[in-house]
């Protein structure tokens, strides 16, 4: 190809970024693979005393850290609405892999009002959220 006219780097300039628009291709072992989903597990939950309830959860697929703690929370909301409370306050979560299979182990205090501290929960909006986002509750 010949270029010409006042400006020939600039149709230079044209063909090298009309060939990084160009489709790429694989060769080799690259294969294309089909998108992942969480599938979640069921909830187990224990009352350990009073206001005091651990949850724990399971979830497979593409689930990550942030999938089961927010799987918890989940399920802690839900709990918090069922025994006629509105509010629950995080105490702490462990979370674990194995075997593609991630875990978490959260302990929640729920209330009927606000409790103290930083890590509370509106009960009723976080429910809102997570069916919006679809995520399964109790």
């Amino acid at each position: 190809m010949r270029l010409s006219g006042a400006y020939p780097a600039a149709g230079l300039t044209a063909l090298v970024m009309l060939a990084a628009c160009a489709p790429e291709t694989t060769t080799g072992a690259s294969v294309a693979r089909a998108p992942q989903t969480t599938v979640y597990g069921g909830v187990e939950t224990l009352l350990l005393d009073g206001d005091l309830v651990n949850f724990r959860v399971a979830a497979r697929g593409d689930a990550d850290t942030t999938t089961v703690a927010d799987y918890a929370q989940c399920a802690a909301a839900q709990y918090t609405l069922i025994r006629g409370y509105g509010f629950a306050r995080h105490v702490r979560t462990n979370v674990s892999q194995e075997g593609g299979i991630w875990r978490a182990d959260a302990v929640y205090t729920i209330s009927p009002d606000l409790p103290r501290g930083l890590r509370t929960l509106d009960a009723e909006v976080v429910v809102q959220n997570c069916a919006e986002n679809g995520i399964p509750t109790v």
